[in-house]
């Protein structure tokens, strides 16, 4: 029976880890905004425990993960679900909205890691799992400062992954594309400016991602099952893009740079001393 601590439990995939993982038996301390979810304890009244949070204050993510440490003797997994969305152009969005996303999708994140990791080195054992976006590799305009925050959390994670694997810990960014859930609506914030000159471009993203919203084609039960396949694997992955739009725009931005670097390669290699 695996042990997750999973951060935005309320809706969307973090829910649906949640049940996924309670439905083959295992336990789930699930972190929430709100005090309570009832429907979602009922589902395994024993196994599934809600504890709120506030991921922008370091001593609530403390205290949340002591209190999740005495609910489970130990977390085996910590899934860093919790944050919101961003759209509008770098010059649209202030310095204020931008510190906002930051304090939960990244500063949020690195709490919660920084929590659990003395636990998961003195039983050298442990897998954190960050749920970032495959805007984290791809990015496109009007989601400039949102598609940062997932850099961000990209770069901890892989960097992490080798700080900690020698304690027998493991590391696995997530990074999805479109799915039908309320991230369009509810979990996604419009910049306060609005700029005409972005119109044409940078709004488009604004313009998608709302117009769209409960016609994405990726299904978040789905995805659940994939992550819990991916963390079961005797080696798990490093990188985990879900779903098609993920693995096309991933894979688009990758031989994007790697055209560039080919094209430029003379002039990056020229900068060295010469040798006497």
């Amino acid at each position: 029976m695996t042990k997750w601590l999973i951060t935005g439990i309320g809706a969307g995939l973090g829910r649906e880890l949640a049940r996924a993982a309670l439905a083959r038996g295992d336990t789930v301390v699930g972190l929430t905004r709100r005090s309570a979810d009832p429907q979602l304890v009922a589902l395994a009244p024993e196994r599934m425990h809600v504890v709120r949070v506030d991921l922008a204050d370091e001593t609530s993510v403390d205290e949340a993960v002591a209190r999740a440490q005495t609910l489970t003797g130990g977390i085996d997994r910590l899934v860093n679900n919790a944050g919101y969305g961003l759209v509008g152009a770098i010059e649209e969005v202030t310095i204020e909205e931008a510190k906002a996303l930051f304090e939960i999708n990244v500063f949020g994140a690195l709490r919660m890691i920084r929590a659990v990791l003395p636990a998961m080195r003195a039983r050298r054992s442990g897998h954190i799992v960050n749920v970032t976006s495959v805007s984290g590799h791809a990015p496109w305009a009007g989601t400039g400062i949102y598609g940062a925050s997932k850099y961000a959390l990209e770069c901890i994670g892989q960097t992490l992954a080798q700080e900690v694997a020698p304690m027998n810990i493991r590391v696995t960014n997530v990074a999805p594309g479109g799915m039908r859930t309320q991230f369009a609506a509810s979990g996604l914030n419009l910049a306060q400016r609005d700029i005409a000159d972005y119109d044409e471009v940078a709004h488009f993203a604004r313009r998608s991602l709302t117009e769209n919203a409960g016609r994405e084609k990726g299904d978040p039960a789905r995805a659940a099952q994939a992550i819990l396949a991916a963390l079961d694997a005797p080696e798990p992955p490093l990188n985990l893009l879900l779903g098609e739009d993920a693995l096309h725009y991933a894979s688009d931005q990758h031989a994007f740079v790697e055209g560039q670097m080919k094209t430029w390669e003379a002039l990056s290699r020229s900068i060295a001393f010469e040798d006497a």
